[in-house]
């Protein structure tokens, strides 16, 4: 436990291959502090967030140029300043990952707007580069992302003029009486028809009532700044987009009409699509859809805002097991590894995907049952695998396994969830 005050600085120059030093540098400190393991993991992300950015985009990868890194660790809080030797950037002027023209659909989402979305206070950067994080606060603020949010979670958001949703009158009432300095975003119900992950039957407006719940809230007193929705993880249905934002656009339009008030945000959610298979399309199919229904539907000083999980993460895992035992039942070949359904191929029943088991061994393939290493006959990760003959001790691996898998890992059996190793190239 941190019982005085202590400052902590690491000076490096301007190259990525030092991210792991502050990494690991974080880590210790973290740790040391008594952070637990999730929340050691997102601090981490953001100061390497952070240290990259001030690498790449401050110094602009100039040798000459160095990156100080200073840790303040006091028994409240943590207090990280990260200050390069550059001129600055500004985050709207670097080039959109979605699209080189540069239209209206940007990316939110990466490690650093994720730790500042989940924990706002608990991890702040400001424009002098420093990084804040209130252990006092973890707590209540990592339970943000619900879309129902309990009251302890109102309160203490309500200082910071939290951007909240709603989608009932219950809701409403429970955000103006809590947490009155919020903006509010409606959340529409929309089509989720041919998505992996349906999402719309749990929260969610019906369209018919959406007008009327924004002319409520501002009749309270409270200011609608957006409405949102959410077609559905892993949709291949990119028609749940158009549909959404026809829906949203009048909705706005009536809206704003009623209650001679503008509303200037619209967040599309997620969904977009991991190419799984190769009969998914591509993202820039998708992009160049709703750049051309946006600019249809909407005013040009509209902030688009996205919300990408499973799209920014699926694609950038790989799990490897081991091979613990073998056998032959009712005459197939039965593998068991050292991770299964209650682990990593927890996706598989949760996310509904499934990730083929493959070998790194060549050899004549045949079809195998591959089992995780639990008590639970349930734990089978395959029936079908197409596999060479595999020895105790073998690996095997399942790629694309980045979305949805380690998140629901799980201890069962005493079982502990896979190792994440991070491979910079």
């Amino acid at each position: 436990m941190i019982t005085q005050e202590n400052t902590i600085e690491v000076s490096i120059g301007s190259a990525l291959e030092y991210l792991d030093l502050v990494q690991l540098v974080t880590d210790c400190i973290t740790r040391f502090m008594g952070f637990d393991e999730d929340s050691s993991h997102w601090i981490g992300m953001s100061v390497r967030e952070s240290v990259t950015n001030a690498i790449q985009h401050g110094n602009k990868l100039d040798q000459n140029k160095k990156v100080d890194i200073r840790f303040e660790v006091s028994p409240e809080q943590l207090d990280v300043y990260v200050t390069d030797q550059g001129n600055g950037f500004r985050i709207e002027d670097l080039p959109s990952p979605l699209d080189p023209a540069q239209d209206p659909v940007s990316i939110v989402e990466n490690a650093l707007d994720h730790a500042r979305k989940k924990y706002y206070d608990v991890v702040i950067v400001d424009t002098a580069g420093r990084l804040h994080v209130d252990e006092k606060m973890m707590d209540e603020i990592k339970r943000l992302h619900a879309a129902i949010k309990p009251i302890e979670t109102l309160e203490a958001l309500d200082k910071y003029k939290p951007l909240v949703t709603f989608d009932n009158v219950e809701e409403l009432r429970k955000i103006r009486k809590h947490a009155p300095n919020a903006g509010l975003v409606l959340r529409l119900r929309v089509p989720n028809t041919g998505s992996m992950v349906e999402l719309s039957s749990k929260f969610g407006a019906h369209p018919g009532e959406a007008v009327d719940l924004i002319v409520e809230a501002f009749n309270a007193g409270v200011v609608v700044e957006g409405i949102s929705f959410h077609v559905g993880s892993q949709c291949t249905n990119f028609e749940n987009y158009v549909q959404a934002l026809q829906l949203s656009a009048n909705i706005i339009r009536e809206a704003e009409e009623r209650a001679g008030q503008r509303i200037k945000i619209l967040d599309i959610g997620g969904g977009f699509p991991v190419r799984y298979n190769p009969e998914v399309k591509s993202l820039k199919v998708l992009a160049r859809k709703l750049n051309t229904e946006i600019k249809r539907l909407f005013t040009p000083d509209t902030q688009i805002l996205a919300e990408p999980g499973r799209f920014m993460v699926a694609n950038a895992c790989t799990v490897v097991a081991k091979v613990i035992g073998k056998a032959v039942r009712d005459g197939k070949k039965c593998y068991y590894i050292n991770d299964g359904i209650y682990h990593t191929y927890s996706g598989q029943i949760f996310d509904h995907v499934t990730y083929p088991v493959l070998a790194f061994r060549e050899g004549e393939k045949e079809i195998s049952a591959v089992f995780g290493p639990t008590c639970d006959a349930f734990d089978t990760i395959t029936l079908g695998a197409e596999l060479p003959e595999l020895g105790i001790g073998d690996l095997v691996y399942s790629e694309n396994i980045g979305a949805y898998s380690h998140a629901s890992s799980t201890y069962f059996n005493g079982f502990p969830p896979a190792k994440v190793v991070h491979i910079n190239r």
